[in-house]
């Protein structure tokens, strides 16, 4: 499984980025997006940053993974995942489309 972490841009010097989660901080490659200001919330992974994100998304993210850190060792994740409680599983919206149009595997 890949998992995105949420980084704030610290400082850019060309491609490269010094980039903090709150507990720590490391060069992010920024080659698949250019250029990006100090203060911008990254969605990294394995070093490279993937997407720009909103505080709100990188807090959301956060909170997230603190959760499943939680559970994984025996505790519980709280409100980690409140956005998900408060409404029903759905499809992205190509398989969605798909299914309406009645094509369906198997």
């Amino acid at each position: 499984m890949c998992v995105g972490t949420p980084m704030q841009v610290i400082s850019v010097n060309g491609i490269a980025a010094m980039c903090s989660d709150g507990t720590r901080a490391e060069t992010v490659d920024l080659s698949l997006l250019g250029d990006v200001a100090p203060g911008t919330w990254l969605l990294t992974h394995l070093g490279c940053a993937r997407e720009v994100i909103s505080e709100r998304e990188a807090r959301q993210i956060m909170a997230a993974l603190d959760g499943l850190r939680a559970v994984q060792t025996g505790g519980d994740p709280g409100d980690a995942f409140a956005d998900l409680d408060a409404r029903s599983p759905s499809l992205p919206p190509h398989l969605q489309a798909a299914l309406d149009a009645g094509h369906r595997n198997g």
